[in-house]
Formats: structure tokens, C-alpha cells, sequence
């Protein structure tokens, strides 16, 4: 017997389908894809737009399809993520990427914990999820994070909301910022440095990509390197988040039998996945039609996740959530460069 009976998931998941298709196909206009909208982000606003209109009449019929791509898809879509990248890649920006990415997602997710806690006063959730979705790969991040703290749609879409509008800024901060050097000569950097810079301190893909391509071709293709290795520091992040959660829990009665607390732990297993997916297709054994295939609906289970928190999420709560999460965010994002700024040049002088 199927644990998901298939009439009762099927008018959730068509409707977050065809939210899905409506995002891709918003995603080719130049427009959008110029400020760095991709398919995951129009997929969680018009999520949120049928959420708090339409869609609470069509809930008792959708809601477990909905619940099932928030919850399920997203682990799968995680694990296909993994045919993005190749162990290989590391390679190819070098030792100091590798540590300046490092550096700068812990520095960047220490620092949201902090500052969530003693600044703003928020709640651990909701700082460590707009951290992850910071320091490591925006919204994918946030929601990657979610399942592992167990934290509330509404935090998630507060997250979310903090990558789309301050990684939507950096679109047009940084090629700004690389003209600005070039005009005063402030500092002696090469369109590839400068690249490795954006890639391993925006947000998004997208937004790497379109902040990228804004300085010149180098600049895109070592910031697209950047960013893919950032990514995949996603999974041992998850590992780490997962044994401090665990660590934070109260001792459950098999813990009190004699149990060690290591045996407690829930390993978000997707996350194992992801590695093992990534150290795979860095063989290429696979044909390239194959990867393109996996890649487009690894796209296609993202975006329908988003939908589906974008349905599950009233604007209600991001007016209760005031103006603190969106405060604390433009704190890291002012970190991000020039912090980031900052780790780089040394990490690249030393190494």
C-alpha cells in the first residue's frame, strides 16, 4: 500500500506543477532573468500570491499533494542538485577558493547566530535559516535547512524573502563596485579574483551568474566556480546544524537506557545523498543528454517545493515578523562585501 494514497496527493501536486510551469515560463523573460529571478524565486512569490487569495477554498483537497512537495520533493530535489556539480571543480579555483569559501560561510552563518540572538533578539530558527540562505546558496539553502530544524513555514518564507531582496541588490552592486575600482584603481584585482569575490559572497546562483556576466566573461566563470563550490559545502553545513540540533534536544528514554547521544542523531540522509550524487557525476559516467534531463527536473522538484511553501505561507506573517529579520539580513549582506572583500585579498595575498 502506497503511503501517499495518489487521489489524495494528486489535486495538491497538480496545482503546484502548474505554478511551476507558470515560474519557468516567467523565468525566460529577459527581465526577470536580468535582475536574477529564477524559476525557485517566481515559483515561492506566486506561491504566496494564490496562498493568500484562492487557495485557502481549494486546501481541504490540496493540502497533503502540497505538503508532499514541500516535504518530499525538496529532499529529492536536493539530491539531484548533487549532477551540478563535480569534485573535480574544486580544482579549478584553487586552494584559496577553497578556503575563502570556507571562511567566509562561517564567518557569515556564526555571525547571523549572534547577531540573531544578542542584537535582534529573533529566535534561533529564524536566524539560522536567513544565515544559511547568506553564507551558502540562498533560498535552496533555506529550504535545505528547514527540514533539518524542523522550523516553520513562515520562518522559511522570511529567509527566503531576506536572499530575494538583498541578492537582488547585489545584481546591480557589484559590477557597479568593479567599474567604481577600475575608474580609482583602489586595488589591484583581476576580473577572475574579482570574480571568485562574487561567487563566494552572493546569495543565489542566479544572482552570481547575472552579477557575474555584468563585469566581463572571466569574471562570470570563476564566480560561477565559486559559487558551485560553495554549494557544495551545503551538505556537511546540514551534518553540523543536524548534530547541534540533536546535542540541543532533551535526552530522549533511549538516550536514559544507556544509549550515547550520537545514536540519537538524525542525519538528514538527503544531504548524504547530495555527496554521493556529486562524487559521482564527477566521473561522468553518465551521457550528457541524461545529466540535462536530471537537471531540469531536479528544477522542476525545486520550484514545485517553493510553490508549495509559497501556498502554505500568509503575508500575515511577514508583517508579524516587523522589521528585525530584514535588519539582521542588510547586517550580513554588508558583511558579505566587505567582510568577504576583506577575506578574500588576505586569503589570495597568503596563499
Amino acid at each position: 500500500m502506497l503511503p501517499y494514497p495518489f487521489g489524495r496527493v494528486l489535486p495538491g501536486l497538480v496545482l503546484t506543477a502548474a505554478i511551476t510551469a507558470l515560474a519557468l515560463w516567467l523565468s525566460h523573460f529577459d527581465l526577470l532573468n536580468s535582475l536574477g529571478l529564477s524559476a525557485l524565486t517566481l515559483a515561492i512569490v506566486i506561491g504566496m500570491l494564490i496562498g493568500n487569495t484562492v487557495y485557502p477554498l481549494a486546501r481541504p483537497r490540496c493540502a497533503e499533494g502540497v505538503n508532499l512537495a514541500k516535504q518530499k520533493l525538496l529532499r529529492l530535489g536536493i539530491i539531484l542538485y548533487g549532477f551540478k556539480l563535480t569534485f573535480t571543480q574544486i580544482a579549478d579555483v584553487g586552494a584559496s577558493g577553497v578556503v575563502i569559501d570556507l571562511l567566509t560561510l562561517s564567518s557569515t552563518f556564526l555571525l547571523a547566530c549572534w547577531l540573531g540572538k544578542r542584537v535582534f533578539g529573533l529566535d534561533n530558527d529564524t536566524a539560522m535559516l536567513i544565515g544559511a540562505g547568506s553564507s551558502i546558496c540562498g533560498a535552496a539553502a533555506v529550504m535545505a535547512t528547514e527540514p533539518v530544524l524542523k522550523a516553520d513555514a513562515d520562518k522559511v518564507t522570511v529567509a527566503v524573502a531576506t536572499v530575494v531582496i538583498f541578492g537582488t541588490a547585489a545584481i546591480f552592486l557589484y559590477p557597479w563596485l568593479w567599474q567604481l575600482n577600475l575608474h580609482y584603481h583602489w586595488l589591484e584585482i583581476t576580473a577572475s579574483r574579482f570574480g571568485i569575490y562574487t561567487g563566494s559572497t552572493i546569495h543565489e546562483v542566479a544572482q552570481v551568474v547575472a552579477a557575474g556576466h555584468g563585469v566581463s566573461p572571466d569574471a562570470e566563470n570563476a564566480a560561477v566556480i565559486a559559487k558551485m563550490l560553495r554549494v557544495m559545502m551545503l551538505a556537511p553545513f546540514l551534518l553540523l546544524v543536524s548534530l547541534w540540533k540533536s546535542r540541543r534536544q532533551p535526552q530522549t528514554a533511549a538516550a536514559t537506557e544507556g544509549k550515547s547521544l550520537w545514536s540519537a542523531i538524525t542525519l538528514p540522509w538527503f544531504a548524504l545523498w547530495f555527496i554521493g550524487v556529486a562524487a559521482f557525476n564527477t566521473f561522468g559516467l553518465l551521457p550528457q543528454s541524461w545529466v540535462h534531463f536530471l537537471l531540469t527536473l531536479d528544477t522542476i522538484l525545486l520550484a514545485m517545493a517553493m510553490a508549495a511553501l509559497g501556498l502554505t505561507t500568509h503575508f500575515s506573517a511577514l508583517r508579524q515578523a516587523g522589521v528585525k529579520p530584514l535588519m539582521m539580513a542588510a547586517v550580513l549582506f554588508i558583511w558579505l562585501i566587505v567582510g568577504g572583500a576583506g577575506i578574500n585579498l588576505l586569503v589570495q595575498h597568503l596563499l
